[in-house]
């Protein structure tokens, strides 16, 4: 069978876009997912999105890992997910869709998308890091030298001997000035690190101002493949009106053949 599909990116973080409001894509077939995000073997991708009609909102996003695997909320995703339904003529500058943690709210402005993440209310704060949930785990660690860190090796050991066969994203974090902030991360279901991190960015802000590295509502997050924004409000212990904001953009249409 042949699949068209197209192939967006959020800052580095990139994304095989499938049309699936016809339900036709097997989305129990695990080892065709993962064909498709081979980047050797198939498309090449962090993961994979199907864009689905839903009764309450005005799309749906299930999203996929790159080893086939159903994955929890992908903030760049989410971001890119809204750009393909707006390119679809689903949605125009503004929309709500369902995504596997809930409704979304997201407005778009050519390439710019922000997207509105759910409250957080727990923030665990550890001797050396910070572990919250931003639709992802994400375990958040201040270093030196961020630049030159092997973040494949201690990610993948902190992964797996801290958070065990589920894991958790890990993030190193460099503080640059009181409101920015450099970031690498480790991501589980890629088992790798990726350019970038929606739901990672989303943490590392929160986590930034819950340690009180900053106290600053808007941060900015550099990542490998650019920049975002995260703003937010904090009040009695709860983070609320978290939006993501960035790049979202396609970058090829294309068939494939299974």
């Amino acid at each position: 069978m042949n699949y068209t599909f197209f192939k967006y990116q959020g800052t580095g973080n990139d994304f095989v876009m499938i049309d699936n409001r016809d339900k036709s894509f097997p989305k129990d077939n695990a080892k065709l997912v993962k064909h498709f995000c081979d980047r050797r073997f198939g498309i090449g991708a962090d993961g994979l999105i199907l864009l689905e009609d839903d009764e309450a909102s005005d799309f749906r996003m299930i999203y996929f890992n790159a080893d086939g695997n159903p994955g929890s909320m992908c903030g760049n995703g989410g971001r890119c997910a809204v750009a393909f339904a707006n390119f679809l003529g689903i949605i125009k500058d503004k929309t709500t869709f369902m995504a596997v943690d809930g409704l979304h709210q997201a407005e778009i402005n050519k390439s710019q998308v922000r997207l509105y993440m759910q409250d957080v209310s727990e923030i665990r704060e550890k001797p050396q890091a910070v572990f919250l949930d931003t639709g992802s785990p994400h375990h958040i660690q201040l270093v030196e030298g961020l630049e030159d860190f092997d973040v494949f090796k201690e990610g993948q050991r902190l992964r797996y001997t801290i958070y065990g066969e589920s894991g958790s994203n890990i993030n190193f974090v460099e503080q640059q000035s009181k409101d920015v902030f450099a970031v690498r991360t480790y991501e589980r279901g890629v088992e790798d690190e990726t350019l970038s991190c929606g739901t990672g960015v989303t943490a590392v802000a929160l986590a930034m101002h819950k340690s009180g590295k900053t106290k600053n509502n808007q941060v900015t997050v550099k990542t490998r493949g650019g920049d975002l924004h995260v703003a937010f409000v904090n009040g009695g212990g709860t983070y609320t009106s978290i939006y993501l904001e960035g790049p979202a953009e396609q970058v090829y249409k294309g068939q494939i053949s299974w």
